[in-house]
């Protein structure tokens, strides 16, 4: 029993990000981009228009980590209100305390948190201007 509390006692739970989850990017023409990518690179796409790359945590080798990876039209209003050509998703931990620690650090906060069956989201603006997704995954 001392073992399990021990292995208790050292998970991390400092609110932080843990590594990348997704890349989103604008594209003239989202289809185009995504065959191109397919055809020279291998990149194939599911039935919600991403790809999706999976790895294993190494400090965790049963827990499956998944990058996701999706051109956007240019101008879709998903990136919004940022001017950038991109968003990056951030797999985060601990997702409540961050939200606590950004708002006390004067970060902008562009919605509430959404909890969906694959985890919970939200989004803020870096001091550069970027729309950034966090996402802590079930």
């Amino acid at each position: 029993m001392e073992d399990a509390k021990n292995q208790t006692d050292n998970i991390d739970t400092t609110p932080k990000v843990t590594g990348v989850g997704g890349i989103f990017f604008y594209s003239d023409n989202p289809e185009e981009t995504k065959e191109w990518y397919a055809k020279n690179l291998g990149i194939e796409t599911n039935e919600w228009g991403s790809a999706s790359f999976e790895s294993r945590n190494l400090n965790k080798p049963d827990e499956v980590n998944s990058l996701q990876w999706k051109p956007f039209k240019k101008g879709d209003d998903y990136f919004s209100p940022s001017k950038k050509d991109f968003m990056i998703n951030y797999q985060v931990q601990n997702i409540e305390a961050l939200i606590i620690k950004l708002k006390e650090n004067g970060v902008t906060i562009l919605d509430s948190m959404a909890t969906y069956d694959f985890g919970k989201f939200i989004h803020i603006m870096d001091a550069e201007g970027n729309k950034i997704e966090l996402w802590e995954p079930n």
